[in-house]
């Protein structure tokens, strides 16, 4: 199939290019002939190339089920490519396909030679980016509503089951119904530190810990594997503008790292952590 620089205009990440400059960007891909079966990418590789279908059919495995069967022309995983995040898919050719592919320091040293075709490739990057954030708040927003709703029952559930007849089959609806309504608190929500806004604790060896994920009453620490969980514990939270004491017991230990719950701070170093954490929660929040 030969491909023409107006068919990519079908692509929302190439719309508004002129084809001139779609034909610049086009000779600087690789054609490559693929058998069906062929691996493009691994999830959680790091992606090298960004790639492009022009001809076969190309599936998206998620845990080893089909999650998206693509057909041309399309990119795959493009995001993923200029952003360098990992991968989250397996992309396999489930039949005989073209793709054309472009490594991504190949593809930073052209818009670095072509600005006048980075401008308008990097504008439509940044819409297809904001219209995946646009319908993902929505679908957020339902989830968070459903949520809200679900633990509204889950609590009138459990007052009826607490004022009818204890047997033991109400203990275990009452233990489920509490463990799940305590999973479910805003506290337990955790944010994790943008590269920009790294945090971490220091322990009492001096050592410092990275700091994977927290919220105002919990705090994933990286490594402290040994940790035995109920143990108490204590550190400093080193956060970009100043440093907090904190202590708190471990709640859980597992590969990620210590889950620890935190005891309550003073209002003073509770005012300054709350402040970190809007600053991370607002990276996640389109105003």
């Amino acid at each position: 199939m030969a491909v023409r620089p107006s068919d990519l205009h079908a692509i929302p990440l190439f719309e508004r290019i002129t084809e001139d400059h779609l034909d610049e960007l086009m000779m600087a891909f690789q054609r490559q002939e693929v058998p069906s079966g062929q691996v493009l990418f691994e999830a959680g590789s790091a992606p090298a190339h960004m790639l492009l279908l022009v001809k076969g059919e190309v599936a998206l495995l998620d845990a080893g089920e089909t999650r998206f069967r693509l057909t041309p022309i399309s990119p795959i995983g493009e995001l993923g490519a200029l952003t360098g995040f990992r991968r989250t898919t397996t992309a396999v050719t489930t039949q005989p396909s073209e793709i054309w592919r472009i490594g991504i320091a190949e593809l930073q040293d052209f818009f670095e030679e072509h600005g006048d075709v980075a401008y308008p490739f990097y504008n439509n990057l940044l819409n297809v980016v904001a219209g995946k954030i646009r319908r993902d708040a929505r679908r957020i927003e339902e989830v968070r509503a459903n949520l809200i709703r679900t633990q509204k029952a889950m609590k009138r559930l459990l007052e009826l089951v607490l004022d009818s007849e204890e047997t033991p089959l109400s203990k275990v609806i009452c233990s489920t119904l509490e463990e799940l309504i305590e999973k479910n608190r805003r506290s337990h929500y955790m944010v994790e530190p943008a590269h920009t806004l790294k945090s971490s604790v220091r322990l009492d060896s001096g050592a410092l810990v990275p700091v994977v994920e927290l919220s105002d009453g919990c705090m994933r620490l990286a490594g402290l594997r040994d940790a035995a969980k109920g143990a108490h514990w204590s550190g400093v939270l080193v956060l970009p503008a100043r440093e907090i004491p904190v202590s708190g017991t471990i709640d859980a230990v597992d590969d990620n790292g210590a889950l620890v719950k935190l005891d309550l701070l003073i209002d003073e170093y509770a005012a300054a952590l709350q402040d970190y954490l809007t600053r991370l929660q607002m990276l996640d929040f389109v105003v």
